[in-house]
């Protein structure tokens, strides 16, 4: 392939970006499942104490990296440094330091997968971030995290990560459109077999919803 053939394989118009968008919203949809745990999040002492954490890493990185002055966020280091000072973080902040800057990496491979419609390498990385957060950022309870794990296994899933900070709500996951219900019973029969006082909460037609996605952000009224 020349270099003219394959840049004009990149410039789409609008008219069949939106086409193709709409041919891929037909091959998948999107599970959410509630895994029964309710409370606030900001009331949870493992989230504030991961915003600290996440905080004291970059003040860290900044000041090994000459930039002491500027607000500690993770946003406000610059990947070079991150890789050049992470030695100097502690266990606990190198981790939370890892998730952000993987999922940064994972954010960039997603926009390529979805833009050339693989839905098996935009599932792996969903998968990724949600093991990352259970691993590299610590979050999610028990319940939750066995959630996620049902979700993975599940028929037709690409892949499933936490809804949200991951402390107590839901999962999420991509699943092959004709799977969708097989893997929606899946999900309920597998967590009520682990969590049965977790999941006699539910409103069945209400535990694990099969969504659609949207062309885009809109406002609906009722």
């Amino acid at each position: 392939m020349n270099c003219k053939t394959k840049e004009h394989k990149l410039i789409r118009s609008p008219e069949l970006q939106k086409d193709q968008n709409i041919e891929l919203q037909k091959t998948y949809k999107i599970l959410l499942a509630f895994s029964g745990l309710k409370h606030a999040l900001t009331n949870n002492p493992g989230y504030n104490r991961r915003v600290s954490e996440c905080q004291e890493a970059a003040r860290i990185l900044l000041n090994a990296s000459g930039f002491g002055e500027v607000e500690p966020l993770l946003s406000n280091v610059q990947l070079e440094d991150y890789q050049a000072h992470k030695n100097k973080l502690e266990p606990d902040l190198a981790k939370r330091a890892e998730h952000y800057f993987s999922e940064n990496l994972r954010v960039i491979k997603g926009l390529e997968a979805w833009a050339t419609g693989s839905l098996e390498d935009f599932g792996k990385l969903i998968t990724a971030s949600g093991l990352s957060s259970i691993q590299n950022y610590e979050c999610g309870s028990e319940p939750l995290i066995q959630l996620y794990k049902i979700l993975v296994n599940a028929p037709g899933v690409f892949g499933a990560r936490f809804s949200g900070a991951g402390f107590r709500g839901c999962c999420i996951a991509l699943v092959n459109a004709k799977h969708a219900d097989e893997a929606a019973s899946f999900v309920r029969r597998e967590y009520q077999k682990i969590q049965p006082e977790l999941a006699s909460q539910w409103k069945q037609d209400k535990a694990v919803l099969i969504c659609e996605s949207g062309d885009s952000a809109r406002v609906i009224l009722s």
